[in-house]
């Protein structure tokens, strides 16, 4: 036993001795096993409370639909991307990093032109998700804001370059197709980027007002020039319909002139 617990013990068991060998403990005994005591009590909350202190720091928890990388103050970037589940991490040395990895949707916008030139104003809704087993390069390339960073610039990029290809009218009647090209083309430039991308949607497309107006008087046309055919075919039938009626009528006053000679009387 040590020498400072044989002390506490001996203060706080030991009865202190009084005149005539009177029993009972000194009060100065009482003080001196009740400071102790108070000492023991502090010195085990602080070793508790730097243990506690100690094991939270040396451990860290990656919730389901999540991964993590540890960058370490010696080495560097650990190779070693972390599962779900609870981790052990030497700590201040260690400072893990989370990542979502599960799907997420991003709408983006964009003004570009087509083949035929003229202005489009297509959005389009992307679903992405970070290519898991790329995240260390990702964190030491692109931070955690990977999608901010490159998403913008690469649909912005892929969408002019497809739709340059078409003229506006078969953005409109081929707009299947081009979706398609769009996701081939997106999804190789986002691998670039260690981003995986899993669907992509034409939301909206428009055209601006010139090109409005001009499908609209075209409409227009089309419209006038199918009632001025209707107008010319029924003239023609008219004038066919006037041209029988009139033979008809003239054959009708031969066979009455025919007859009256035959039968003068």
């Amino acid at each position: 036993m040590s020498k400072f617990a044989k002390e506490f013990f001996s203060r706080v068991k030991t009865p202190g001795g009084g005149a005539g060998g009177a029993g009972g403990p000194s009060p100065g005994n009482e003080g001196g096993g009740a400071g102790i005591l108070t000492r023991s009590l502090g010195g085990l909350a602080l070793i508790g409370g730097g243990f506690y202190f100690g094991l939270n720091h040396m451990l860290f928890n990656v919730e389901g639909g999540h991964r993590a990388v540890v960058y370490n103050r010696l080495l560097g970037m650990k190779e070693k991307i972390y599962g779900e589940g609870t981790h052990i991490r030497l700590p201040w040395f260690d400072r893990p990093t989370i990542y979502d990895i599960r799907a997420k949707p991003r709408v983006i916008a964009s003004v570009t032109g087509s083949r035929d030139l003229q202005m489009v104003n297509i959005t389009l809704r992307v679903l992405t998700r970070p290519d898991q087993s790329k995240l260390v390069s990702t964190y030491r390339t692109l931070g955690t804001d990977y999608d901010e960073r490159v998403l913008p610039s690469i649909v912005n990029e892929v969408l002019k370059s497809i739709v340059a290809q078409y003229n506006a009218s078969q953005l409109i009647t081929q707009r299947e197709q081009i979706s398609m090209n769009i996701r081939r083309n997106l999804a190789e430039r986002a691998a670039d980027f260690g981003i995986q991308l899993e669907d992509v949607a034409i939301t909206n497309l428009g055209f601006g007002k010139e090109y409005t107006a001009a499908v609209e008087a075209k409409q227009v046309a089309q419209q006038e020039a199918e009632r001025a055919k209707f107008l010319v075919e029924q003239a023609q039938q008219d004038k066919k319909s006037t041209i029988i009626r009139a033979n008809g009528e003239a054959r009708s006053a031969e066979l009455i002139g025919e007859a009256i000679k035959q039968n003068p009387g």
